[in-house]
């Protein structure tokens, strides 16, 4: 089915999309399970948009309950092409501050409990992941943030550690994340990137500043409160910023490396795969079998 080519995963703070019309709430079953919630299908401009919540609507789910394989495997049989990710996340550098926005452009994995691939079960493939995000789509985000929020300060680039969660880090681990030059540090963008890759999405983040993570020594050690205050206030411009980038997204869809994402990377002859894996990756690998 092709009912949306764009589609936005929002995270702590951003459970809707106000400014969807005409939408429809699509319940999807994937070989996967349920997505995290129903995804709301509409019209945002002249765009067809399939918008879902990571945590569900009423974030029910930690960051390592979060069915990644389903939510990106339903967006993909939805149609989706584009993925926009809006994050919570957490500053490793003095420069990027609380309320700021951050458009990562690398990932440190260091989680320890996520299904992270499609693959497995009979099918190998190995996609390219040295650059995780789209640098077209980053860039249409970059305009949308100067257009859409000229106020607010964002920073293009930068590396996002992911830990396991739903703990806050350490001070030793936050020390260590800082050594390695990372800028923010978050719980859910690591899986979510790699099976975009895997699906052929084209996908960047949004990620909202929430706190200094614990380890700037003139602020309090992060709260949820204080994190969701903050995710709160930024709330209103990721939703102005979303939509100028989903209008540009649709006048000039961006051509991305990440559209052929498997096209070398199936090691698994397709003669050899077999009926049942077929039809459990039909989604993702259904255009390279020809057998």
């Amino acid at each position: 089915m092709n009912e949306a080519t764009i589609g936005i995963v929002g995270g702590s703070g951003l459970y809707q999309m106000d400014e969807l019309t005409d939408v429809r709430e699509t319940g999807i079953s994937t070989p996967f399970g349920a997505p995290s919630d129903t995804i709301m299908v509409g019209r945002l401009r002249n765009a067809r948009v399939a918008f879902l919540a990571r945590h569900g609507r009423n974030h029910s789910l930690m960051p390592s309950e979060v069915p990644y394989r389903a939510n990106i495997y339903a967006l993909k049989q939805l149609g989706v092409r584009y993925l926009l990710s809006v994050s919570a996340v957490g500053s490793l550098k003095e420069e990027v501050r609380p309320r700021d926005i951050v458009l990562p452009d690398q990932f440190i994995d260091r989680t320890q409990r996520r299904e992270s691939s499609f693959f497995g079960g009979g099918v190998v493939a190995h996609v390219a992941f040295a650059n995780p995000v789209c640098p077209a789509l980053s860039t249409i985000l970059a305009d949308a943030i100067r257009l859409a929020t000229p106020n607010v300060s964002f920073h293009f680039g930068g590396t996002y550690v992911c830990i396991e969660g739903p703990a806050f880090s350490t001070l030793a681990e936050a020390t260590l994340h800082r050594s390695w030059g990372a800028a923010v540090v978050g719980m859910t963008n690591l899986p979510e990137a790699k099976l975009a890759r895997e699906a052929e999405m084209a996908y960047a983040t949004l990620a909202l500043v929430t706190d200094y993570d614990c380890w700037h020594p003139s602020h309090e050690s992060v709260t949820v409160e204080m994190a969701i205050a903050n995710l709160q206030h930024n709330a209103s411009n990721a939703r102005k910023i979303l939509a100028h980038a989903i209008t540009q997204i649709t006048e000039a869809a961006p051509v991305s490396p990440a559209h052929e994402a498997l096209r070398t990377a199936l090691v698994t002859p397709p003669a050899q795969i077999s009926g049942t894996s077929r039809e459990r990756l039909a989604a993702i690998i259904g255009k390279y079998l020809h057998n």
